[in-house]
C-alpha cells in the first residue's frame, strides 16, 4: 500500500488550518508525527468529538503516518480536560509502544502549530520554518481520521462542522463538502436573533459576507454572534493612525503576552505600533514580524485600551512581502522562562471578549445532513486550484471525481459529494443538483 498515492487520491488536505495537501506533507523523513487535537479556537468542538467518537480511527491515521515517515513516535496532542476523548485514546493507545497522549493545559492559542511542536518536543520552530526543520510532521485529528478512511478506499466528501453562538440548537453535524451555509443554521435551529457569522472560531476565524458559501474540507465551525454584541466594534474596527498615536503607551503588555515572542521568536507587537505612530522604522531587526500567527491574543486579551496591535502587525507583514522581503530561518532567542505563566486560560479569553454564554455544549450528531445542492469550490487551501474534469450536464455519483490537481502543482483532488447532474462549472467552483422527481 503506497500511503501517499491513497491520500493524494482521496482529496485530503490538512482539516484544520490553512488546508495543506496531506500527501505533500507526509513526503519526508521525520521523527515524530503529532496529532493536533487542541482545539486552537474557542467555542468549537469538533477535534475532541472526533478523537472520542472516533479514537480507534484516528490512531490508526496516526499510526500509518508514522509508519510511512520512519518516524520514531507518534504523539497525540489534546487538552487534559477533553475527558471523554483522553479516556477513548488512552484504551485504543494501550500496548502501543510507539504511540502516546500528551496532555495539555486549556489556554490559547494550544492549537497553533509552533505551540504545539514545543510542547511536545521542547524544540522551537524557527521564523519562516516549518515543523520538519525539527523533525516533525503535525496533522490534525480530523485530517488523520481521514488518512485512516483512505486506507479503504473512501473520499473525503464530508466534513464535521461544530455550528454554535446564537442558534437554536448548538451542534456539531456531519455535512456534505459543499453545503450552504444557510442550511447549516436551518440544521442548527436558525438563530435566536439578528447575527453577523464567523465561518471559524472568535480569534482567528473569517468574517462570513454571504450565507450561500458552501462549507470546504477546512471548515471547522459556523458562528452566529449578534448584531449588536460588542465583540464587532472590538473584532472589524479600522486601523486607526491617530488613536494609536494618542493612546498607545507602549505599555508591552501585548509583547509580553505574545505566544511566539515568549518562544523566543522576536515578535514585539508594542514596537510594531510604535513604528505606525511615528512613521518610522523603529522595530530594528524586522524578522520577528514573519513570526506573527495572526492569533489575536494581544488585540482581544492584552490591549487594556481596545488597541489592535494584530491588525498592525499583519499591516506590516504585508508591506515587507510585498517589497520582496522574506523570513529568516532562525530562533532569536530562548523561550521564556515565564511561559507557562503567560498561557491565557481559553475561559478567561471567552469571558474578555463577552462570549460565555456561547461557550456550551454541541454534541454531534453523526447522521448526514442531506442537500439537494453542493457547490464544490475549486480552491479549498494551500496551492492551485483544481483544474475540472466534467462539465455541465454530466450526470455524477457521490465520490466520482470531479476536479483533479493542476498539472505540477500543489493541489488536491475534488470528488462529488452527492449523486446528481453537473448544472454548473465556473472558474471557482462545480455544482451539483440532485434529480429532481
Amino acid at each position: 500500500m503506497d500511503l501517499k498515492e491513497l491520500v493524494k487520491n482521496a482529496g485530503i488536505l490538512g482539516a484544520g488550518g490553512a488546508g495543506f495537501p496531506t500527501h505533500v506533507k507526509i513526503s519526508c523523513q521525520a521523527e515524530v508525527v503529532i496529532v493536533n487535537g487542541a482545539e486552537c479556537e474557542p467555542l468549537l468542538r469538533v477535534d475532541q468529538q472526533i478523537m472520542e467518537l472516533y479514537a480507534r480511527e484516528v490512531v490508526e491515521g496516526l499510526r500509518l503516518v508514522v509508519e510511512h515517515t520512519g518516524a520514531k513516535e507518534g504523539v497525540i496532542a489534546l487538552k487534559a480536560h477533553y475527558k471523554g476523548a483522553v479516556a477513548a485514546l488512552t484504551e485504543v493507545v494501550q500496548g502501543m509502544g510507539n504511540i502516546r497522549l500528551h496532555l495539555l493545559r486549556a489556554y490559547y492559542p494550544a492549537g497553533d502549530e509552533q505551540q504545539i511542536v514545543y510542547e511536545v518536543t521542547g524544540k522551537v520552530v524557527p521564523t519562516g520554518g516549518l515543523p520538519l526543520d525539527v523533525g516533525a510532521v503535525v496533522c490534525n485529528a480530523s485530517t488523520l481520521l481521514n488518512v485512516a478512511r483512505a486506507a479503504e478506499g473512501k473520499k473525503v466528501v464530508e466534513k464535521y462542522v461544530t455550528i454554535g453562538g446564537a442558534v437554536g440548537q448548538p451542534k456539531t453535524v456531519k455535512v456534505p463538502v459543499g453545503m450552504s451555509c444557510r442550511e447549516l443554521l436551518e440544521a442548527a435551529g436558525g438563530v435566536t436573533e439578528p447575527c453577523r457569522y464567523l465561518m471559524g472560531g472568535p480569534c482567528m476565524g473569517r468574517v462570513l459576507k454571504d450565507l450561500d458559501e458552501p462549507v470546504t474540507k477546512t471548515t471547522g465551525g459556523l458562528l452566529a454572534i449578534p448584531e449588536d454584541h460588542p465583540y464587532w466594534q472590538l473584532r472589524e474596527e479600522k486601523l486607526n493612525l491617530q488613536r494609536i498615536q494618542a493612546v498607545c503607551c507602549q505599555c508591552s503588555m501585548c509583547t509580553q503576552m505574545c505566544p511566539r515572542n515568549a518562544l523566543g521568536l522576536n515578535v514585539q507587537p508594542h514596537k510594531a505600533m510604535r513604528t505606525i505612530a511615528q512613521g518610522v522604522d523603529l522595530l530594528g531587526d524586522v524578522n520577528g514580524i514573519f513570526s506573527c500567527c495572526n492569533c489575536g491574543l494581544c488585540t482581544y486579551y492584552a490591549c487594556n485600551f481596545g488597541l489592535h496591535p494584530s491588525q498592525v502587525m499583519q499591516q506590516l507583514k504585508g508591506a515587507l512581502m510585498a517589497k520582496g522581503v522574506r523570513p529568516r530561518k532562525e530562533v532569536f532567542t530562548s523561550a521564556d522562562r515565564g511561559l507557562e505563566n503567560k498561557k491565557v486560560p481559553v475561559k478567561r479569553l471567552v469571558a474578555r471578549l463577552g462570549l460565555t454564554d456561547y461557550d456550551v455544549a454541541a454534541p454531534l450528531e453523526d447522521r448526514l445532513l442531506q442537500t439537494d445542492r453542493v457547490r464544490i469550490l475549486l480552491r479549498m487551501g494551500v496551492g492551485a486550484p483544481s483544474v475540472p474534469v466534467v462539465s455541465v450536464g454530466d450526470k455524477v455519483r457521490k465520490n466520482t471525481l470531479v476536479a483533479d490537481i493542476a498539472p505540477d502543482k500543489l493541489g488536491v483532488k475534488m470528488h462529488a459529494s452527492i449523486s446528481g447532474t453537473v448544472t454548473a462549472v465556473t472558474d471557482g467552483y462545480i455544482e451539483i443538483r440532485k434529480a429532481t422527481v
